[in-house]
């Protein structure tokens, strides 16, 4: 299906409508990597983990994993590693450079489940978003001169999963080596939700007509859902440079990290068919108080809360009972957002492990961080890159 096609028949949205609030942190030029060479070949003999059983096991009563401070390492020499996504216990990371999809095992068992060969790796650009639902897995990357969301079927069981046919649900997007935004996930609405960032065009992100410097909205077959606030369009929120995380927390408010340029990465609570205010604004605007629709004509709504890109540049993010968490590049630390008071934070790990690329939640609680130090823009350490995890 083609992204140009705008005039699309949207599928009904099942459920009510949902009005959701996305969280942006802005983050900077250092949002993604350079050069890093994928690996070739896999390690076999990953361990299984039953559907519902083991260390992620969402009945425990409590996580297994040691705290922030001790993080346990669940896998090494991973070269960089950009989504994580649960299917059951196992865990999927995307490689950016390789185009590899791996499995790990709650053991740290590490194999290739599959390839996407038309990945194109160059810059930012590559094989990014990885999402989930039942037993399908979605996958967004950069093909050529376009990116792309395609599907798979995920066939086997845990400790030896691979995929199925690929199908393309959608092409044409827009591309470039830098800001390609490229994050996956399915809301509580049970629609797919897609990251692009503005790819060098910075007035586009201001330009209802495209879809690069966007958030988009979809139903898992790649169409436009009849709710959608700017009518047969898959935007759902515009104003954006280039947003790398969402998620939602149980009251069903949408939370997203974004690089902001040279002055502010932002966090902002954002509302379906809002503008954020990219290109002309970055970070509060002049008479506008965080969080407001403020600024100006009011056209643009506010972060509740900003930082100076080498303290972010924030990229995946996770949303637990009480906490958004933020996992900051440059910055090389965790942001931890209380959802009672999104105007504040507390950092944790500050230089301690590297560049920090996502943060996902595990079925029990605990907190799974993929470091980004082989990206080509880090100082990595023979073991890494690295997937860590700790309970907060």
């Amino acid at each position: 299906m083609s992204a140009s096609a705008q005039h699309r028949t949207g599928r009904l949205l099942t459920g009510a409508a949902v009005s959701l609030a996305v969280v942006l942190s802005a983050c900077s030029s250092d949002s993604g990597s350079s050069d890093s060479d994928g690996r070739d070949g896999s390690e076999s003999g990953a361990a299984s983990a039953s559907a519902d059983s083991g260390p992620f096991d969402s009945r425990s009563e409590e996580s297994s994993a040691p705290g922030a401070g001790s993080p346990e390492v669940v896998a090494t020499g991973l070269e960089a590693p950009w989504s994580i996504a649960f299917h059951g216990q196992s865990m999927l990371v995307s490689e950016r450079d390789s185009g590899r999809i791996l499995e790990v095992s709650a053991g740290g068992d590490v194999r290739e489940v599959g390839r996407i060969d038309d990945a194109s790796a160059s810059g930012e650009a590559g094989l990014h978003g990885l999402a989930v639902d039942d037993d399908s897995l979605y996958a967004f990357f950069a093909a050529g001169t376009e990116n792309r969301i395609v599907q798979f079927d995920l066939l086997g069981e845990a400790g030896d999963l691979s995929l199925g046919e690929e199908e393309t649900i959608l092409d044409g997007l827009p591309t470039a080596n830098f800001h390609n935004g490229g994050r996956l996930a399915f809301g509580p609405d049970e629609m797919l939700y897609a990251t692009l960032g503005d790819t060098g065009d910075r007035d586009s992100a201001q330009d209802e007509e495209e879809l690069s410097g966007k958030i988009l909205r979809m139903t898992p077959d790649g169409e436009v859902p009849k709710d959608n606030p700017f009518g047969d369009s898959l935007v759902f929120s515009m104003g954006h440079r280039n947003p790398q995380g969402i998620g939602w927390d149980d009251e069903g408010t949408m939370y997203a990290s974004e690089f902001g340029q040279d002055t502010w990465d932002e966090l902002n609570v954002i509302e379906a068919g809002g503008n954020y205010g990219w290109p002309e604004v970055e970070g509060v605007t002049d008479g506008g108080g965080a969080g407001d629709a403020g600024g100006g004509d009011g056209d643009f709504i506010d972060p509740v809360q900003q930082w100076s890109p080498d303290e972010a540049s924030p990229s995946g993010l996770a949303v637990t009972d009480d906490s958004i968490f933020i996992a900051g590049l440059r910055g090389e630390r965790l942001h931890q957002v209380p959802l009672n008071d999104l105007k504040s934070s507390t950092e944790l790990w500050t230089g301690e492990h590297g560049r920090l690329r996502d943060a996902v939640e595990a079925p029990d609680g605990s907190l799974l961080v993929l470091t980004n130090d082989t990206d080509g823009r880090g100082d990595p350490d023979p073991d890494d890159d690295q997937l860590l995890r700790f309970t907060p």
